[in-house]
């Protein structure tokens, strides 16, 4: 099983090939995610992880083209993107842009915006799972015995997302899995 750690930075793991754009120890291919295309054979790859890499790039219909093309049929990829409002979105000075609940929607064929806006792009993913992830009062009070919450259920993310979209920084991240169709 061939598995792409998309910019992995230090978070270097044992059966993947390691990417990030700097050469640092244990890298495995340095490529910029910008210059296309990626290093990277058509339907050659299970699994790629994301974390915190979407952000930083120019063109997020055109990455997801790339990790479409790249993907076998039926391979999944974990993505970790902030949420459009947190603060997280803005903190760091190299990211491009934050997420919606929605914006994965427009890759999903089964989803309204998809079927809306099916010209956006070619590239299609099944939305496997969405999960908020949440840090109560971060980055200014740091809790100890409270970490990441994280909410999967429908209900759950309605009400979160309501309040989410209302006031700034309650949602942190997104977390998804999609699979490519």
């Amino acid at each position: 099983m061939k598995k792409i750690n998309l910019g992995a930075g230090t978070d270097i793991r044992k059966d993947f090939i390691n990417h990030d754009i700097a050469k640092l120890e244990g890298i495995d291919i340095v490529h910029d995610l910008n210059v296309y295309p990626w290093p990277w054979q058509d339907n050659s790859i299970d699994e790629f992880l994301a974390l915190d890499v979407l952000e930083h790039l120019n063109d997020f219909l055109k990455n997801m083209e790339e990790i479409h093309r790249i993907l076998k049929v039926d391979g999944k990829i974990f993505l970790k993107v902030p949420y459009w409002n947190a603060s997280s979105a803005y903190i760091d000075p190299t990211h491009k842009r934050g997420f919606h609940e929605l914006t994965f929607d427009f890759l999903d064929p089964s989803k309204e915006y998809c079927k809306q806006r099916p010209y956006y792009t070619k590239a299609r993913f099944k939305i496997n799972s969405l999960t908020f992830v949440l840090n109560p009062f971060q980055p200014y009070i740091s809790i100890p015995f409270l970490s990441n919450l994280k909410i999967t259920s429908k209900i759950g993310k309605k009400i979160i997302g309501f309040f989410g979209n209302l006031f700034g920084n309650i949602i942190l991240d997104l977390e998804l899995e999609l699979i490519k169709i």
